[in-house]
């Protein structure tokens, strides 16, 4: 529910591969395997930034139920096309959930991958983001890795009066 939202983690858009989007951006079905590489990414940075263990599937629910919202930009797209359903009018749809997040009192933290995702700042010029590279293999080097999102997230969640998010999953 919209007022439980303590973090928004903005995606770009489904994973193109049937069977791997479930409806929370980077998040797959518990028997998904091999893991989306974007996905292993996270993983792998997870394990560095907060020393937890590695989880044992790309099921990414039990984030959602602590309040994070893992939203992709565009909601749809073409299997087998990455960001074919761009332009589409999703952006307007996520815009507005956007703008009714920035518009609660509640704490709220943003996590912004890669550039489209960094495009939503003027949307939330008053929430705390942290933005780094998009966690895709094609960018990850280029400043996910070390970025420690999950830390950083919950250390600006604790100074504005919000309880931090257990990132840990089922290992």
């Amino acid at each position: 529910p919209l007022p439980a939202v303590r973090v928004l983690i903005m995606g770009q858009d489904p994973y193109p591969t049937p069977g791997h989007p479930v409806g929370l951006s980077f998040s797959v079905a518990p028997e998904v395997q091999p893991l989306p590489r974007s996905l292993a990414n996270i993983f792998k940075e997870l394990v560095a930034d907060l020393g937890v263990p590695r989880p044992r599937n790309g099921d990414l629910s039990p984030w959602s139920t602590q309040g994070v919202l893992l939203l992709n930009r565009v909601l749809t797209v073409q299997a087998g096309v990455a960001g074919s359903h761009r332009g589409k009018g999703w952006e307007r749809i996520t815009e507005a959930a956007i703008r009714g997040l920035v518009a609660r009192e509640e704490p709220l933290v943003a996590i912004l991958w890669g550039r489209d995702a960094q495009s939503l700042v003027p949307l939330m010029p008053d929430i705390p983001t942290i933005a780094s590279a998009h966690p895709s293999p094609l960018s990850a080097e280029r400043g996910f890795f070390g970025s420690r999102p999950f830390s950083r997230a919950n250390s600006l969640l604790e100074q504005s009066g919000g309880k931090p998010i257990d990132w840990a999953l089922p290992s």
